[in-house]
């Protein structure tokens, strides 16, 4: 295949705020690149950002981003931070001035900045070219490189087709999104054979059509791993959120043959997060979708396999094996397993959610409905860490956000640094002792009945959307009676398996139960499935690290 061919719709995107050096950029980039790349210019940041969206909804791929340092409102650096949330394997440049190199110096920390030029960089041919040559060199090469998209129609107020491009999304997979009511949607439908009745309709870049697809035969038509390579390993890790990400990454660097089953897309709910700002090491903030797909690659790279869509339904001691057992019938077996599955949120119990679900309402971040929200009205119930940064993220282009809180205010779940941001967010407003009483809608959500907990008295508002934070459920009924578990169904493990100064029952080792091992000897716990854990990020992480270091332990004693 020729250059051409493969970088027929890829971009190089360049942003100045000055419109005269923005033109020459744009003027030399055209003259060396413009036969095979499209040259996107911009003159701020929020309208890069406004063009890498609208690229990204349309599927188009960007290769280079080149961003003046010295920006209002949104510097270079800003701008980059945020444009690795849109294409995070876009390689990224900053144009400085001699004066700035200190802060280019600094950007490579906080942006994986690749490359800072200085200005002015003519000739261009000894200055520019040679830079961009190794940089769109490195970006074919890498996991990035053009790869033909997955289309899908669907209804704009779908539950499933919006369940659909939530999994693709998440899971890095390149797709372009087709309403079933415009004319292109209606060709492609005609094109599989379809009359539009069952949606969504997924079309695979082998062009094998997939109608109301279910995840594990989406995930498999679209190049994710689903089935294991082996019967057998080291280590088994259930569950792709922090906790089981990092125990994959230090289980497969230190040599134990690793595999991590997710049974929907690896990040869990921190995975949706729009901004991690508290995590160490990334002191200006960093994606939920940005942390999971470093940690991805990572774990990769030291040789874990990560199997997706695969729900695990079972957890069995056979002599000296653990063995998994998942839905459709197969198996795996192991010395030892970690149980991260997380937690997923409580369903808003409010007459009307359930139909709406998916059409209005929604359950998480759902990043990809963002872009709808823009000068819109939005809801968040929730007063927690992630609703907080929900709302700032949302803040950004919807016409007001309102946080509905239960409690008195929002010092009770939330970080003080969230309180502070959303305190100065002039489009934010906070409602106290509010819940929401019911939903209404037809096709999609139209209004909420609110209930004000202290008076009694209810409100009836216009709303097209609601994404809903509240509480955290464990995904553990799965386990049944396998493992000891506290009356909400987080998993005991360790000194808590102790309490009374006794092994739990059935407990035949002479030694007690490692800090976060369960009741079944070699099937340890991380991160938020577990009783009392600290549902944080950094915790977690920290807690599938000392896991992989246990089962290292319990190995070498077996």
């Amino acid at each position: 295949m020729t250059q051409a061919a493969d970088t027929a719709r890829t971009v190089i995107l360049t942003v100045d705020d000055d419109p005269g050096v923005s033109r020459a950029v744009a003027r030399d980039l055209r003259r060396r690149y413009g036969g095979t790349y499209r040259i996107v210019r911009a003159e701020s940041g929020e309208s890069a950002l406004d063009a890498l969206r609208e690229l990204k909804l349309r599927g188009d791929l960007v290769a280079v981003i080149l961003a003046d340092y010295r920006m209002p409102q949104m510097n270079g650096i800003e701008f980059l931070e945020q444009a690795l949330d849109v294409y995070p394997g876009a390689r990224r440049v900053l144009l400085t001035a001699y004066a700035d190199t200190n802060a280019a110096i600094d950007a490579i920390n906080v942006v994986d900045l690749d490359h800072y030029l200085l200005k002015p960089w003519d000739p261009p041919e000894e200055k520019l070219y040679p830079v961009l040559d190794d940089l769109l060199d490195a970006w074919r090469n890498s996991a990035y490189k053009p790869v033909p998209s997955t289309k899908v129609v669907g209804h704009r107020w779908s539950a499933r087709s919006s369940d659909v491009r939530e999994f693709l999304a998440r899971n890095q997979v390149p797709y372009r999104w087709y309403s079933v009511d415009e004319p292109e949607g209606q060709r492609l439908l005609a094109a599989a054979g379809q009359d539009g009745q069952r949606l969504p309709l997924v079309i695979t870049p082998d062009c094998t059509v997939l109608v109301e697809p279910e995840a594990p035969e989406l995930a498999a038509h679209v190049g994710l791993a689903t089935t294991p390579t082996a019967d057998f390993y080291d280590l088994v890790v259930i569950g792709g959120g922090p906790a089981g990400l990092g125990a994959a990454v230090y289980g497969a660097s230190e040599g134990l043959r690793t595999v991590l089953v997710e049974r929907s897309a690896t990040g869990g709910q921190a995975g949706q997060s729009s901004r991690i700002e508290n995590y160490l090491g990334f002191p200006d903030g960093v994606s939920g979708a940005q942390l999971t797909d470093r940690a991805r690659r990572q774990a990769a790279k030291f040789g874990a396999e990560m199997l997706t869509a695969r729900e695990v339904t079972g957890l069995e001691v056979n002599g000296a094996a653990r063995v998994v057992r998942f839905a459709d019938g197969s198996a795996i077996a192991a010395h030892s397993v970690i149980l991260a599955t997380g937690v997923q949120y409580r369903q808003l119990e409010a007459a009307g959610c359930t139909d709406l679900t998916g059409c209005g309402v929604f359950y998480g971040s759902a990043l990809t409905e963002a872009a709808s929200c823009q000068g819109q009205d939005v809801y968040i119930v929730g007063g927690a860490n992630s609703a907080g940064q929900a709302a700032m993220y949302l803040s950004r282009g919807a016409k007001s956000v309102t946080l509905l809180v239960r409690g008195p205010d929002l010092s009770a779940s939330m970080s003080h640094y969230l309180i502070q941001q959303i305190g100065e967010a002039p489009n934010i407003s906070v409602r106290c002792h509010t819940v929401v009483e019911e939903a209404h809608g037809a096709e999609h959500l139209e209004q909420l009945t609110l209930r004000n907990t202290v008076t009694g008295e209810t409100e009836r508002v216009d709303a097209q959307w609601m994404f809903v934070f509240i509480g955290a459920a464990p995904l553990t009924d799965w386990l049944g009676e396998t493992v000891l578990r506290d009356w909400r169904g987080f998993i005991l493990a360790g000194p808590d398996l102790t309490a009374d100064g006794r092994p739990p029952a059935g407990w035949e080792l002479d030694r007690p139960p490692y800090h976060l091992e369960t009741s079944i000897p070699g099937v340890f716990v991380a991160g938020d499935a577990r009783s009392e854990s600290a549902k944080r990020v950094a915790s977690a992480v920290g807690e599938g690290a000392m896991a992989v270091m246990l089962v290292h332990r319990y190995l070498e004693q077996s």
